[in-house]
């Protein structure tokens, strides 16, 4: 019953009387009421529900629509409910629904929906429609408003939800070349002329945006057409359609003709007095004794233990899945003009239209499965051209390589989401056949490409042969797709594309090796990384003096084997791990541990190349020795390395990293696939196909021989032929169902017209009965499939267990285990529970001392599985493929919370809610453009303890060595390269000295601009490029001011608006300088701009847009920043390393040795100028000393030498100082500049 006040508004629309509407004068706020009540409707929807029932879009909508077009507000606002009650219940309810009283409500709104469609049936309708559409397409992009836009779409998608509703099957029993509700519709499409706005929406390049609404109506036109019936309409038949039409009559009459005789035989000439009850002998009872049987004798060949039994109700989960494309030929005049359509759009519209539609498939812009529309309107206007008129030219967009991958990646995705997904595995299994459709037609066309007389088509065929046959993937999809064939998710039709795409491809790359001694094609390996636990080599100080001294003894006799002969010194020896996130000027500690390492490993010759090698790459100091030692030595550097105590990392945190590794490896396998090249080998190729998880499919769809086609029947007894005949593998058939269905074939009353069925029936039958008369076992292996090993032991002769090593170790299985194990197997597998079926059968298995080994092995053994890989256990986080709105929103909020601790990624995946693996953030991340790089993902490693570096340097000193020195030649050397423009940006995030000055550098975390800006800056502004200078400085203040005030940090896109910025983005130096900024270029083709890394603060980017603003009066500062040589900073360092030294003193308690030791590092460090350095800190302030005592920390030590330095250099400038005039002028115009980026910052 409808609601009251729904009654009100609906009465309030108008009448209609005749063929007249009169409309009242509230109608336009009746229809906003309308919308308004749909808009709040419940979970039944039952306002749709109700309006359906009083039919107020036959009665009242389309009347007011057909005779008041003129008024804009009115017309819009009846589109605007007629768009949404004519929307797929689908979309209303989300799915089809499972429970019985929802299930009525949406049944109720496809029974409205099908009413709509046969009230839009209606010329005047249509006419009214397209008139409105063709008078907006008429105006201009300038002219056109946005409710313009907007109701042109309304009117695409009014014009697709009528074309969806499905048809009415108990009221459309209509027969082929009548005309459906559909039909009606098409053909008042026609006549209105609606598709033709279609076609020019098509072609059209300003109207691209409604290009996926064009193919989606596209789409639903040609639902209910074959490609092939419409190619040949209005032709007359051809005489293969003859013959195929003659030979299913002939087929047809024998087996009637064969069930009229067998009738007769039946019946009998005269009534048998024998009805009584007798005994059949040699069929035995229950009992153990012969059957008693109480049917006539002329039913005895029919009779069976079957008989009279209930027929066992089959499961839901193990019912074979059903057809849905129900296939019908439209009346005539709708297929001519169907055809006429076609025709206009392959000449016109088709690779415009596929091109604009994969282009936003691709950059993502469409909705989700968008892409089913392409993939069906690939297979059918390609065959529809091959069998109209071959011309390759008008489906040249979707015949290409490009094509092929697309389609290929769009197989396999759907092949793993049905895997996953399992409760939409039917929607999954409906898309993977039209991927696979679309794969089908692709080959047949370049198959037909083949055949051409035109050159050129015959070389672009050989072309794209080349492509695919060399790529692995194409070759192993079909493979992949056989074994992992389910029947009860994958209908009957889609075994039967299968079976024929696979013999097409066989057959082309046949073709293809013929005459070809070498096609070389593409293998891949899966190379799976095992980590182990690398344990820690023995120290030194764990050996003994008379180890050691043992040890040296064998060393030096290898020294002299090598000074001897040079040739046995190996090659390529690398001190350093240049893929390590530690810089090469840190790792030197950790090259001399390798040196001891293979000294302590006996690899005497080794050690001596990676102490060379060392020397090389760390000349500084001579820690390594230097460069013009001989081998005599060499060899005592080598002694002292064995017998020294070297610090090494602790153990713990080996123990951590190892843990960490641990847990990676079981979330994700390690696995790097490996690309080589090998020679294509057709029969080994052949050799994958017999198998018997391949054969069953096969199998499966010969039993329906009889309503297969002959090509499918011609395309299962190929390969059947190819793996019994040319592999000499015919065992694999010897099955007993095979048998079965053999004798079907053979016993058939139209046996003559499947001739090759029962010629390659004899011939698999003959070679088994040959086979049995030396084999007595060979019937009782008919009960099992057969695999390789069995098969050989058939032909060849079993095997005792002493002669297989496998049978010695292989446990024994008792018929109650392996009858225990099936029913577990059977039991976990259609449960639907994340727990591993192996891991939930060793929870309910008797015998506790099964391991999961030995349970898959007896699984596959048993052919419950295919292979072990189908029991390992699943990846962590890999069952999540799909990311939604909320989950992309939580990992955005958790990068931000945490980039800047140091394991971003582990802190993520600990709070992250869903849980995926590593390898899916990571991709997420990259593709939400959160980072750049997996690079600024990886966990940033520990640093080495103080005791650690503690030793590193008392080991520096016990050779001789001032690793004071040492590290301040480093740091100063490192300060040097620091200058340079081109390798600033790595020193850094990388190689950043740890004794840089406070006041010099940026705060914690974050990094300074680089010094090189101001250089590029003078470069842009002499080449007249000041206006872009001052754009790039407005944008950076802005995503500053953003940043702060959002408190969350993305790349932001830099977009030129103006012509001259567009040139500078194109400009050379200007590149440069966005790079020295820190602006990233594109990552990929979907992105079209550089971006404004997300790593950088507010803080950061408000002193490089004060970097980029003040460089004009600061031009004169850098280039005296420039000339600072390598001596002045040295000695800064040298100041520092004496504070260091000062504020250790008063700790030691006036200990004799570190006053000795401090007095030779100032000597080591200051050299000759020692008398200069001494009387500078004489005349050093008091309270700068008291305050040098009570720092702790380095950064504050740091600054306290920068002050040091400066007072010194400042207050006393002795005349035989180094510290000259200039120099203070740089320390001045240093300190200036910092002060000018604080009030810049204020």
């Amino acid at each position: 019953m409808m609601n009251c006040e729904l009654l009100a508004t609906c009465s309030a629309l108008g009448y209609l009387e005749g063929d007249n509407y009169h409309k009242e004068p509230d109608c336009l706020e009746s229809i906003k009421d309308l919308i308004r009540y749909l808009r709040h409707e419940d979970e039944t929807r039952d306002i749709r529900q109700q309006l359906g029932a009083a039919q107020i879009l036959q009665n009242d909508l389309l009347p007011i629509i057909a005779q008041y077009p003129q008024e804009k507000m009115l017309y819009e606002a009846v589109i605007r409910l007629l768009v949404n009650l004519t929307q797929p219940a689908l979309l209303c309810f989300g799915k089809v629904p499972n429970d019985p009283a929802v299930r009525h409500h949406f049944l109720q709104i496809v029974s409205n929906l099908q009413g709509y469609k046969e009230a839009f049936a209606d010329e005047k309708v249509f006419g009214v429609l397209s008139e409105k559409l063709y008078d907006l397409l008429q105006l201009d992009w300038e002219q056109r408003q946005e409710e313009d836009n907007l109701l042109i779409e309304r009117i695409l998608l009014l014009v697709r939800n009528v074309l969806h509703v499905p048809p009415n099957p108990e009221e459309e029993q209509n027969i082929d070349d009548d005309a459906s509700v559909h039909d009606k519709v098409l053909w008042a499409m026609h006549m209105s002329g609606m598709d033709d706005l279609i076609k020019f929406l098509a072609t059209s390049q300003e109207e691209q945006q409604w290009a996926m609404h064009i193919l989606e109506i596209i789409s639903l036109m040609f639902r209910d057409q074959n490609p092939d019936q419409l190619a040949t309409t209005g032709q007359a038949k051809t005489v293969m359609e003859k013959e195929s039409e003659s030979r299913e009559l002939e087929i047809l009459k024998q087996r009637e003709l064969a069930a009229k005789k067998k009738r007769t035989f039946e019946r009998g000439s005269r009534h048998s007095r024998f009805g009584g009850t007798y005994l059949i002998q040699g069929l035995k009872s229950i009992a153990d004794r012969d059957v008693v049987c109480h049917m006539g004798v002329h039913k005895f060949k029919n009779y069976s233990h079957d008989c009279g039994k209930k027929i066992n109700k089959v499961h839901k989960r193990k019912q074979a899945a059903k057809e849905v494309v129900s296939k019908r030929r439209s009346a005539l005049n709708v297929r001519l003009f169907l055809k006429e359509f076609c025709v206009d759009f392959l000449e016109n519209c088709y690779n415009r239209l596929m091109y604009v539609v994969k282009d936003s498939l691709i950059r993502e812009k469409a909705q989700q499965h968008d892409e089913t529309y392409y993939l069906w309107a690939m297979p059918f206007f390609m065959q529809f051209n091959r069998v109209y008129r071959f011309r390759p030219e008008l489906v040249s967009e979707t015949v290409s390589i490009r094509a092929f991958h697309f389609v290929e990646r769009n197989v396999t995705n759907y092949y793993e989401m049905m895997l996953t997904d399992k409760a939409a595995a039917s929607s999954w299994s409906r898309r993977m056949h039209l991927a696979l459709k679309a794969y089908q037609e692709l080959l047949t066309t370049i198959n037909e490409m083949d055949y051409s007389k035109d050159e050129n088509l015959r070389e672009s065929a050989r072309v794209i042969k080349c492509n695919i046959f060399y790529v692995m993937e194409f070759r192993e999809l079909f493979l992949t797709l056989f074994r992992k064939y389910d029947a009860t998710k994958q209908p009957k039709s889609f075994l039967k594309d299968l079976v024929e795409t696979t013999h097409l491809f066989i057959r082309m790359i046949e073709k293809f090796c013929k005459g070809k001694n070498n096609l070389f094609v593409q293998k891949k390996k899966l190379k799976r990384k095992k980590t182990k636990a690398k344990k820690l080599a023995a120290a030194s100080s764990e050996r003994s003096e008379e180890e050691l001294e043992e040890m040296w003894k064998v060393t030096l006799e290898q020294l002299g084997k090598c000074a001897e002969d040079q040739a046995l010194l190996p090659e390529d020896v690398i001190p350093f791990d240049a893929a390590s996130e530690i810089p090469v000027e840190e790792q030197r500690a950790e090259a001399m541990i390798h040196i001891q390492d293979a000294l302590l490993s006996g690899k005497a010759a080794e050690a001596l190349l990676l102490l060379r090698a060392a020397r090389e790459v760390w000349p500084v100091g001579d820690v390594f020795g230097s460069s013009d030692l001989r081998l005599e030595e060499e060899s005592q550097l080598l002694r002292q390395v064995l017998f020294a105590n070297l610090p090494r990392q602790p153990a713990v945190e080996v123990e951590e990293t190892e843990e960490f590794r641990a847990e990676e490896i079981e979330e994700e396998e390690t696995e790097s696939v490996r690309v080589t090249e090998s020679e294509f080998n057709f029969l080994d190729y052949l050799k994958r196909f017999a198998n018997a998880g391949i054969v069953k499919p096969y199998i499966l769809l010969l039993k329906d021989y009889r309503q297969n086609s002959a090509h499918t029947n011609h395309c299962i007894v190929k390969l059947l032929y190819r793996v019994a005949y040319d592999l000499k593998m015919d065992t694999l058939l010897y099955q007993l169902s095979v048998f079965h269905l053999f004798n079907h074939i053979l016993g058939d009353p139209a046996a003559s017209a499947y001739q090759e069925l029962v010629k390659f029936s004899r011939y698999v039958l003959n070679r088994f009965f040959t086979l049995a008369a030396n084999n007595s076992k060979a019937y009782v292996e008919l009960l099992f499939w057969k695999n390789f090993a069995t098969i050989q032991e058939m032909t060849e002769g079993y095997r005792k267990d002493e002669q297989s090593g496998e049978n010695k170790r292989a446990p024994t299985w008792s018929s109650e285990e392996e009858e225990e194990l099936e029913t577990l197997y059977l039991r976990f597998k259609e449960e639907e529970i994340d727990k591993d079926v192996i891991d939930c059968i060793m929870e309910h298995i008797k015998n506790d001392m099964r391991t999961r080994k030995q349970i898959a092995a007896k699984l596959v053994q048993m052919s419950l599985v295919d292979s072990i890989k189908d029991v390992k256990r699943a990846k962590k986080g890999t069952k999540i493929v799909l990311w939604r709105e909320e989950q992309e929103m939580e990992l955005e909020t958790l990068f931000v919370e945490f980039r800047g601790s140091d394991d971003v990624l582990g802190n993520i995946m600990k709070n992250v809610t869903c849980k995926r693996s590593r390898a899916r953030i990571i991709e997420k991340l990259i593709s939400m453009g959160l980072v750049s790089d997996r690079k600024e993902l990886y966990k940033k490693r520990r640093k080495l303890t103080k005791a650690g570096n503690q030793g590193e340097e008392d080991f520096l000193n016990d050779l001789g060595c001032d690793a004071v020195q040492v590290s301040s030649e480093e740091e100063a050397e490192v300060d040097e390269d620091d200058s340079s423009e081109d390798e600033r940006g790595e020193l850094n995030t990388k190689s950043r000295p740890r004794c840089a000055p406070k006041g010099d550098g940026p705060q914690m975390g974050e990094m300074a601009p680089d010094p090189a800006i101001p250089s590029l800056c003078c470069k842009l502004q002499q080449q007249g490029l000041s206006g872009p200078l001052l754009w790039l400085q407005n944008c950076l203040n802005r995503t500053a001011v953003k940043r702060e005030d959002d408190g969350t940090s993305i790349a932001v896109p830099l977009v030129p608006l103006s012509e001259e910025n567009e040139d500078a983005m194109e400009h050379e130096v200007f590149q440069k300088l966005l790079k020295k900024v820190g602006i990233r270029p594109p990552a990929d083709e979907q992105e079209s701009f550089w971006r404004i890394s997300a790593n950088l603060s507010a803080r950061q980017l408000r002193k490089i847009a004060s970097v980029i603003a003040l460089q004009d009066g600061r031009d004169e500062a850098v280039e005296r920043n420039e000339d600072v040589s390598a001596d002045q900073r040295s000695e800064a360092l040298r100041a520092l390393v004496m504070a260091r030294e000062r504020n250790a003193a008063p700790t030691k308690g006036g200990d004799d040795e570190p006053e000795e030791r401090t007095k030779q590092t100032r000597e080591s460090a200051s050299g000759s100028d020692s008398d200069a350095k001494s009387d500078g800190e004489k005349t050093k302030p008091k309270h700068l000393l008291k305050r040098s005592r009570l720092l702790d920390s380095d950064d504050e030590m740091e600054d306290e030498a920068e002050e040091t330095a400066e007072v010194k250099a400042m207050e006393v400038p002795e005349p035989d100082s180094e510290v000259s005039n200039s120099e203070v002028t740089h320390r001045l115009i240093k300190r200036r500049r910092r002060a000018i980026e604080d009030d810049d910052e204020d």
